[in-house]
């Protein structure tokens, strides 16, 4: 598996995208779902990675949007068939790696109370529930999470 920074408006790019954002509009209402756009994931502040297998087939995305000290995680995706694989361990690693290289000590993150294999995910790898970040309002299917990359 490969790793690297990639243009988020590639089509097969998009269609991870779009499966992400089909599985979070099955498990929770529009008003809960924060998607960020490919057109915003092509920002500056924004470093955006996908996973490749050998074949070049992509696997998964992720992305960091920088905010100063701090960032936030975003459209993390894996494919189904990819799971259980350490991809969603290996792209969170490669992220953290790319934000604490940037000068980001604090990755925050909004996931789903649904989201299970993303709760664990996030848990095993140290963040912490956290309150309410940025724009963010409370809200019973959120959870919140932050973790100190300086640690």
């Amino acid at each position: 598996m490969r790793i690297a920074f990639e243009d988020p408006t590639q089509a097969d790019v998009l269609t991870l995208l779009r499966h992400g954002e089909e599985e979070s509009a099955r498990l929770y209402p529009a008003e809960s779902n924060h998607h960020v756009s490919a057109a915003d994931l092509q920002s500056p502040d924004v470093l955006f990675q996908v996973a490749r297998d050998p074949q070049g087939t992509a696997l998964a995305t992720g992305a960091v949007v920088i905010r100063g000290d701090w960032a936030e995680l975003k459209r993390m995706w894996v494919e189904p068939p990819a799971r259980c694989r350490g991809v969603s361990r290996a792209m969170l690693t490669s992220l953290m790696t790319a934000a604490r290289a940037r000068g980001v000590r604090w990755l925050r993150l909004e996931t789903g109370v649904d989201s299970h294999a993303a709760l664990t995910l996030y848990a095993r790898a140290g963040f912490t529930v956290r309150a309410p970040f940025a724009d963010y309002l409370p809200d019973p299917l959120s959870v919140f999470m932050e973790r100190d990359l300086s640690a």
